[in-house]
């Protein structure tokens, strides 16, 4: 996925002299991809777009001090999650819509505490990323939908702001343990260390649902099966929380319990 961050090494020199029209030639192809991952953090349109605009006043004002000692793409992604750490540790916590709260029936008073601490979720639309009308190839736009997906986002949000940055560094940009620990400022056994209990390691290809059990968020965990044209149950992940932080996963690798929490066992290639 680092194509997007090809660059001409002209461009690099002339950017790091203060040319802006260099710089920009540079940044453009990559936009898309840290508008995203701003979003992936942040759970907000709204912030992203802030978080995107930091991040490239950032690089600007440091492009004369990029060594080439990491890829770009790396140096820029390291910019982005610290934007985005400091946009988390600085605003106040936000609670889900109401559609992703329990039901409350008619007439019921409001309740005197949010449902849920985690950041407020906002839609991501689909041509920001250009997986909509065909401006990527067919596998790509499958990616991208899937790293995007609702679910996976507000999952996201339950994780502590460096798990969070640990998890989509790893498993959706695909950085290896060493580019994630570069872009964290953190040992590689400390990324690892922040990862989520997946069965057999990193996902190569997992989608999620939010359900619950026992009082407690729960992810039903999907991994491809390109021979069987779908994503496949294979782990009903309970989480348990403290601070905002998932201390402990409890792994229930029954696919033939997901109906019971309103799950399918299988789904559909999109």
């Amino acid at each position: 996925m680092g194509g997007a961050f090809d660059i001409e090494a002209a461009d690099a020199v002339a950017a790091s002299h203060g040319d802006e029209a260099a710089f920009g030639r540079l940044v453009q192809s990559g936009r898309a991809e840290l508008h995203a991952h701003c979003y992936r953090m942040l759970g907000s349109l709204h912030d992203a777009d802030d978080a995107l605009q930091e991040t490239l006043l950032r690089a600007w004002r440091a492009l004369p001090r990029f060594r080439g000692q990491s890829s770009l793409r790396t140096w820029l992604h390291r910019i982005a999650t610290n934007v985005c750490l400091d946009a988390i540790a600085r605003r106040p916590k936000r609670v889900l819509p109401i559609d992703y709260g329990p039901p409350r029936a008619a007439g019921d008073p409001e309740p005197d505490e949010p449902a849920s601490s985690t950041a407020w979720i906002e839609p991501y639309p689909d041509e920001t990323l250009g997986v909509a009308d065909g401006a990527a190839a067919p596998e790509a736009r499958y990616e991208h939908r899937e790293a995007l997906e609702l679910a996976f986002i507000a999952a996201l949000q339950h994780l502590s702001p460096r798990q969070r940055a640990a998890l989509i560094l790893r498993d959706v940009l695909g950085f290896s343990a060493k580019e994630a620990a570069q872009s964290l400022e953190t040992s590689v056994a400390s990324v690892n260390g922040a990862l989520l209990l997946m069965p057999g390691g990193p996902p190569p290809r997992l989608r999620y649902l939010t359900t619950r059990a026992n009082g407690q968020l729960a992810l039903g965990t999907y991994q491809l099966d390109r021979a069987a044209g779908g994503h496949m149950a294979i782990a009903l992940d309970v989480l348990t929380l403290r601070g905002g932080e998932i201390v402990a996963v409890t792994a229930f690798r029954m696919p033939e319990i997901f109906p019971r929490f309103g799950l399918p066992e299988r789904l559909a290639l999109s």
